[in-house]
């Protein structure tokens, strides 16, 4: 069997493997399937020196990708007005399984996405470690920042007798670089000790402001399961992204986390890390010496 042929049914079980986690409703397995499938036929479709494949399949290899990214977009946002469906992603699973002699027209009307860097789930801890040097205080007047990330945080589970819920509104971050920081953004994610995910994955809305060392977000993440059904040992994980123009995808700048016995009604600051984001908590550094942390205010609620 040919290299070429190996690499399709390789995509073809990734697919497969994406679309299986989407019926049984394991969201945020199959955001990260699609997204390293995305990836990885994106990168195929930009290859200049690839002799694989021809220049029309390159293009279907691209729109593949978009359709993965959309269905993936689809699942993080749950006001999406025009979601794009298990459905209609199926429509690709002959494509992409035989991509070598597909000659039909695409299904949809979609395009490649454009020459930028799409990255799986951690895949940006592999590439170019931060320039710190070169960073600025960011002092000065506030700025606002324009909404290009709509976030994805989800309502307040229902209350259910003798159980508490928590809210954590994150009040700002400090960095001593703030003031260079492009569409900031933080994830929320709830893990076991072995780094796997107990609650849907939320990203706050880009930051509101920001000020001198501090960027403010000012919102209220709602953590999605009874406080009293999480295991011993989870952890709450915050990981603050930003957008590189240069290097065209958003990275993972720093994380903090909350453990269980930090969970407590009123305002509590945290320590920030460096990446890459450790879920399993056995190689921590952190990110500087100076006191620059994660603000919290927590809520409990307790019928």
């Amino acid at each position: 069997m040919s290299d070429v042929t190996k690499t399709v049914q390789k995509w073809h079980a990734s697919f497969k493997k994406g679309t299986d986690f989407d019926s049984w409703g394991q969201l945020v397995e199959a955001i990260d399937e699609y997204q390293i499938l995305a990836r990885q036929l994106q990168k195929e479709a930009q290859s200049s020196n690839s002799c694989d494949f021809t220049e029309d399949q390159k293009k279907t290899l691209g729109k593949c990708a978009t359709c993965l990214e959309m269905r993936s977009a689809a699942l993080q946002c749950t006001q999406s007005q025009e979601d794009f469906k298990l459905e209609d992603l199926k429509k690709l699973e002959p494509i992409i399984k035989n991509i070598l002699t597909y000659n039909k027209d695409f299904p949809f009307d979609v395009q490649p996405v454009p020459l930028r860097k799409i990255l799986a789930p951690g895949e940006e801890e592999n590439l170019e470690v931060e320039e710190e040097e070169d960073a600025a205080t960011g002092a000065g007047s506030p700025e606002s920042f324009p909404s290009r990330v709509p976030g994805t945080l989800l309502p307040r589970l229902p209350s259910e007798p003798g159980m508490t819920l928590l809210t954590l509104k994150i009040e700002k971050i400090g960095l001593k670089d703030a003031g260079q920081c492009i569409d900031p953004y933080i994830t929320v994610s709830v893990k076991d000790l072995n780094g796997v995910d107990l609650n849907p994955v939320q990203d706050t809305p880009v930051a509101t402001r920001k000020e001198d060392t501090y960027i403010h977000f000012s919102v209220d993440v709602e953590i999605q399961k009874h406080l009293e059904k999480l295991p011993k040992g989870a952890a709450i994980f915050f990981e603050f992204k930003h957008y590189k123009p240069k290097k065209r995808f958003t990275s993972t700048k720093c994380f903090a986390f909350m453990e269980m016995d930090e969970i407590k009604p009123g305002p509590i600051v945290i320590e920030l890390y460096k990446k890459p984001t450790d879920f399993k908590r056995k190689k921590l550094h952190l990110l500087t010496k100076k006191p620059l942390y994660l603000h919290l205010h927590q809520t409990l609620h307790k019928d």
